[in-house]
Parts: C-alpha cells; sequence; structure tokens
C-alpha cells in the first residue's frame, strides 16, 4: 500500500510587487493575511490606550476601535471571502493580479490612514475601498446572471453608507451618534453570517460528519432571516424596548431551532465543523443580550461584543481556515494549530462577555484577558497559514 504525501510547493519565484505573485492569485489571499496580522496588532493597541498604559496616540480612541474591528479587519474578510466564492460561483474572474493588489494596497492604506492622518483625508481614503471593492463583485454576478448571489453585493452597498454615516458623523457633519452606523454595520454582518452560514455549515456538516442529517428548512430559514432583519431594524432605528425586545428574542429563537437542526451535537469531534457550530451559536445567544440590552438588564456592548466576538470572529477564523486549506490543495483537516486558534477565540469571547457583565472590579483584568487571547488566536493563524497563502496550490491548480 502506497502512501499519499503532500509536498508543500516551492518558494514563490516571483516578486510581490509582481502580478503574478502566489498572493493575488484568488481574494482570500492577502485579504485574510492582512486581516489576521491586523486583528492580532489592533486590540493589543486599543486596549493598551484604553487601560492608560500607551500615551500620545490620539487616534486610537473608541471610535477607532470600533471602526477598525468592523470596517477595518471584518470588511477585509467578507471581501476576501465573497471574492473567492464569487470565482467559484460563477466561473468569472474577480479581482486578481494587479487588480487585487492595488485593493489590498487600498484597504492598507486605509488602516495606516485611520491611525495617523488627518480625519478628513483618513475619512475619504477608508470610504473609498468598499465601493471599489464591491463594484467588481457585483460585475461578476450580474455578467453570470447569478441572481441568487447578488443581494450580497448589496449588503456591500449598505455597508458602504454606514461606512460613510460613520464619517460624517464622527467629523461633525451629521447629527448622529458614531456608534449608530457601527452598530448597523454590525448587524447587517451577522444578517451576512447567518445567510452564508445557513447554506454551508449544514452541507459542511454532512460532508464531515458522515451520517448526520443535518436538515435545513427553508421556511424556518425565512423566518429567522426577516426576524433577525426586523429586530436589527428596531434597534437601530430606537424603537421602544416593547418592540425590541420581543423581535430580538423572537429572532434568538428562530436562529437557534435552525442550528439546533444542523445537529451540532454531532460535530464535537471535528474542530473545522464545531467551531462554526459554535460561533453560530453566539448568534441566538447575542440577541437574546440585544433584547436584554433594550430592557436596560445589560449594557448594549455585551451584546454586540457576543455578536462580534463570539459569532463573528469564530466565524471568521472558522471559515479562514477551511477555505484556506481547501483553495490551497490541503486536506481539509484540523491540527493543533487550528484546534488552538479556535479555543483562544471562543475563551476570547466568553472573556469579553464576563468584562461586560461581571464584576466592575474584574472588568479590566477580564478585558485584557480577552484581547489576549484574540491576539493570539489570530496571530497564530497568521504565522501558521503565511506559507499556504503566499505560495502557489500545492496541486498547482488556479487559486
Amino acid at each position: 500500500m502506497s502512501l499519499i504525501s503532500i509536498e508543500e510547493p516551492e518558494a514563490e519565484s516571483a516578486a510581490l510587487w509582481q502580478g503574478n505573485h502566489a498572493i493575488w492569485r484568488l481574494g482570500f489571499r492577502p485579504f485574510y493575511l492582512l486581516a489576521a496580522i491586523f486583528a492580532a496588532l489592533a486590540v493589543p493597541l486599543w486596549l493598551t490606550q484604553y487601560m492608560g498604559w500607551l500615551r500620545g496616540w490620539p487616534h486610537v480612541g473608541l471610535g477607532w476601535h470600533m471602526h477598525e474591528m468592523v470596517f477595518g479587519m471584518a470588511i477585509a474578510v467578507i471581501v476576501g471571502f465573497l471574492f473567492t466564492a464569487a470565482r467559484n460561483w460563477t466561473g468569472l474572474w474577480t479581482p486578481h493580479g494587479g487588480h487585487l493588489a492595488a485593493l489590498a494596497g487600498l484597504w492598507l492604506a486605509g488602516r495606516v490612514a485611520m491611525l495617523a492622518a488627518p480625519a478628513p483625508l483618513a475619512a475619504a481614503i477608508d470610504f473609498a475601498f468598499l465601493p471599489l471593492a464591491a463594484w467588481p463583485l457585483y460585475q461578476v454576478l450580474a455578467k453570470s446572471g447569478n441572481k441568487r448571489n447578488l443581494f450580497l453585493a448589496g449588503l456591500l452597498g449598505l455597508l458602504t453608507i454606514a461606512n460613510g454615516l460613520y464619517h460624517a458623523a464622527a467629523l461633525g457633519l451629521l447629527a448622529l451618534s458614531p456608534t449608530t452606523p457601527i452598530q448597523a454595520a454590525i448587524l447587517l454582518i451577522v444578517v451576512i453570517e447567518a445567510v452564508i452560514g445557513g447554506r454551508v455549515i449544514p452541507m459542511f456538516t454532512r460532508n464531515g460528519a458522515p451520517g448526520t442529517d443535518a436538515v435545513q428548512n427553508p421556511k424556518l430559514d425565512r423566518v429567522a432571516m426577516a426576524l433577525m432583519v426586523l429586530a436589527a431594524l428596531a434597534w437601530v432605528c430606537g424603537a421602544p424596548a416593547l418592540l425590541s425586545a420581543p423581535l430580538a428574542l423572537a429572532a434568538a429563537v428562530a436562529s437557534a431551532l435552525r442550528l439546533a437542526g444542523w445537529k451540532p451535537h454531532r460535530t464535537l469531534q471535528v474542530p473545522l465543523l464545531w467551531i462554526l457550530h459554535l460561533s453560530y451559536a453566539w448568534i441566538p445567544f447575542g440577541f437574546v443580550l440585544l433584547a436584554a440590552a433594550a430592557l436596560h438588564w445589560v449594557s448594549a456592548s455585551a451584546a454586540f461584543h457576543a455578536l462580534t466576538v463570539g459569532s463573528m470572529a469564530g466565524l471568521i477564523i472558522g471559515m479562514m481556515t477551511r477555505t484556506t486549506l481547501g483553495h490551497t490543495g490541503r486536506p481539509l483537516k484540523a491540527g493543533r494549530a487550528e484546534s488552538a486558534m479556535f479555543w483562544l477565540i471562543q475563551g476570547g469571547a466568553l472573556a469579553r462577555l464576563l468584562a461586560g457583565v461581571g464584576p466592575q472590579t474584574l472588568h479590566g483584568a477580564w478585558l485584557v484577558g480577552a484581547g489576549v487571547l484574540w491576539a493570539l488566536a489570530f496571530a497564530l493563524y497568521a504565522v501558521t497559514y503565511a506559507p499556504y497563502l503566499w505560495r502557489p496550490r500545492i496541486d498547482g491548480r488556479e487559486g
């Protein structure tokens, strides 16, 4: 019996600034790597400023932290994922080569500008990225007639509007709290997670845990999505608690029932699966906390960090590992590094929740602990997966 071995490809011979370098071959490659590195650095930077350990960084305030985690890190992963997925859905090329390098450079320029440039210039550079990324995605989906996924380009358009509203509010051009468009963007991203998760998590579960009948109920899916959107609108529009709290609870129940049908208990021995199920479970829990926040029982921060650190970051790191392995020609199997990433990010989510709902005397300790676990998770991804992203596929195929 012969053993099948997987050999790493030779080091990339093209220079980074050349469009044929492996990193520019498909959207997930630069954006996953940049997002992971940024996530590992940005949260510790914010924490050192918040705890009073760092002086002289006036841009690193609460607004910067909120904006950069959503419109910096999360958006990079979403764009990288959608560019890669749309290539598979349509057979047409999404940005690659020099075009992809230019978009990645613009995203990076936005991060530098938000950290160091005058606010109006930073707003202009940062705002430019999303529409320039959404347009080629729309073109590919429209040209191929892929109407099923065309709404995703529309959601990127809504995120563009939210980003614009944030900058207008932060610059004093609009009488609006900058927190409102950030929260709207988070809830939009949760909707994207719910749509994509509802399509792929049951399929991954059936394939990765043989014999598991992960049930997709189209009617329940529609109800859950509708309730989620209504609850999000009620929160963003400042609806009375008597309306927003029941809607959030209803969205939580429908989302939990949806997840239960996917048989999460059958995935406990498969890290690449349980991370997706556990991260998705933070969505109904986050909406329960959102209902509690509407009733002033917990802070809105606790609810939104459950949705961002628990579901968003958990699903991000779960999908980044899976799609990187798959699109670089490697087996879909988690090793020690992947399991460590998954536990670290979930530990960080729990610590961040305790920082929001636990005793104030322990707030700082839990907050720092959450930040350390978060940074370690994304740093481990960057270190482990950079060689995969930097080099050509091991099977010689495109991507």
